[in-house]
């Protein structure tokens, strides 16, 4: 079986980040990474300061941004630098990317089997729910086999 390019880089993306979900981690302390490591390491706000090069304020000013989420990327990562940390940062869906597109193109596939199906039903051409089920699987296999972003376009623009 012929894998395409999008297919398999769909396939890797989803092994690496099957580990991330599978990886049981901590949820971030209330009171940030920053100050939780910082506390862990006996370390003054004003050494760390020193490190970074900005006054302890600042420093009181990071852990506060961390712990109300509104830290910016750039700010963490220089904090994780100073505390000799490694700043891991993913965006981990909740199933994979293979379900999440399976899940869409299912939704998308009822929505248009459900409108075919009510005018089939007013003209009393109803289908046996076998055949329904046979349709709705070929039409997800379609959509699933075409143009991923059809599956994201707003309804009424799937054509």
């Amino acid at each position: 079986m012929k894998t395409s390019f999008p297919q398999l880089r769909l396939r890797q993306l989803d092994a690496a980040l099957e580990r991330w979900r599978s990886a049981d981690l901590p949820p971030r302390p209330p009171s940030g990474w920053i100050r939780a490591i910082r506390d862990g390491l006996g370390m003054s706000a004003t050494y760390l300061a020193s490190r970074l090069g900005v006054a302890t304020s600042t420093v009181t000013r990071l852990e506060s941004s961390e712990a109300d989420e509104t830290i910016s990327l750039n700010t963490l990562r220089r904090a994780a630098e100073a505390l000799d940390c490694e700043l891991c940062y993913a965006l981990v869906p909740r199933q994979s990317l293979d379900a999440t597109l399976e899940a869409r193109a299912a939704a998308l596939a009822l929505e248009q089997m459900s409108a075919i199906s009510h005018s089939m039903a007013l003209e009393a051409q109803a289908t046996s729910p076998e055949a329904r089920d046979a349709q709705t699987r070929a039409l997800i296999d379609a959509l699933r086999s075409g143009s991923r972003r059809v599956l994201w376009k707003p309804a009424g623009r799937n054509r």
